[in-house]
């Protein structure tokens, strides 16, 4: 049976910081996102349909009539 024999690790293990100095992010002055929201999906929307709506709630609004129109037991249409 062949012993097996750990490869030796330098002692000089440490990572060197390898980032560039405008890299380096100094967290305690990071803001939230403003228009971050939970529960979003973001989609693409040709441009002549876009500007159909005035904003992103009429388009909303318009969808969600559409999919209470359907049947509980349909599926997406893909």
């Amino acid at each position: 049976m062949k012993e097996r024999v750990m490869k030796k690790i330098s002692k000089n293990n440490e990572k060197e910081d390898d980032l560039l100095p405008e890299y380096n992010i100094d967290y305690s002055k990071a803001v939230k996102n403003p228009y971050f929201k939970r529960d979003r999906v973001f989609i693409e929307v040709d441009k002549d349909v876009a500007d159909l709506f005035q904003n992103t709630d009429n388009i909303n609004d318009v969808l969600k009539a559409i999919a209470k129109s359907f049947p509980k037991s349909s599926v997406a249409i893909l």
